[in-house]
């Protein structure tokens, strides 16, 4: 049986991708700083932790990687924090926490997890459309996930000769509870020439996907913008 680590579990798109790899008949390591959320399978390892800390990260991770069988075929860095910043109201502490979790959390999870990683495994980096273009009010967001981009190009050329491909998804906007909490959703899906805002399961379809080397096993170092073509690049 495969295994998969998905990141930000709790919620939104990553409980979504957590959900799809179980339904699929994986093994499915879900990280997060929340308690499980309901998700139910005798399959799922739940590990509360810190992507930031990769020492206790380590630690939390290795009994669920053991009882998994020591092996791990996919990872999904999928937890993220997009708290509005600009010029003005930027903080020491907003950027070490944005960029501790949408950037550190990516090295630290995916370092902690290549030593149990094989031929044939795979990365996928959760970045977003505002990685490509910028928002307004969202200088350090925007500013993490490009940074993001970056490390999925560079982590993709030191991995590759392991076999390990490394890929990324630019989601834009999402029907999640963080994106739902904004008030914004009707007037973006308004903006959108599709005419609506993605589902958290159309995204984990991506992730599947790209996770799958007998589909997708010549796609390395790229991040795929899912937009409705509202951006493009």
């Amino acid at each position: 049986m495969s295994t998969a680590v998905i990141t930000g579990a709790g919620s939104g798109m990553g409980r979504a991708t957590a959900e799809l790899y179980l339904d699929r008949g994986w093994t499915v390591i879900a990280v997060d700083v929340a308690d499980n959320p309901g998700i139910e399978s005798g399959y799922l390892h739940w590990v509360k932790a810190d992507v930031r800390n990769r020492a206790t990260l380590e630690a939390a991770l290795a009994p669920a990687v053991a009882a998994a069988g020591g092996q791990i075929d996919a990872v999904a860095n999928i937890a993220g924090v997009f708290p509005p910043t600009t010029l003005e109201t930027f903080t020491e502490e907003n950027f070490n926490f944005i960029f501790g979790v949408n950037v550190l959390g990516v090295l630290n999870v995916t370092a902690a997890c290549v030593p149990f990683m094989t031929v044939g495994s795979s990365v996928v980096n959760f970045a977003s459309v505002d990685g490509f273009t910028v928002s307004r009010g969202q200088l350090l967001y925007g500013a993490s996930k490009s940074a993001v981009i970056m490390i999925t190009k560079s982590l993709a050329l030191e991995l590759a000769p392991q076999g390990i491909r490394v890929n990324g998804i630019a989601p834009g906007w999402v029907a999640t509870p963080g994106n739902a909490a904004t008030g914004r959703m009707e007037e973006a899906a308004a903006s959108i020439p599709i005419g609506r805002v993605a589902q958290p399961s159309e995204i984990a379809e991506w992730v599947f996907l790209l996770t799958d080397s007998s589909k997708a096993g010549f796609v390395d170092g790229e991040t795929i913008v899912i937009s409705g073509a509202d951006v493009m690049r």
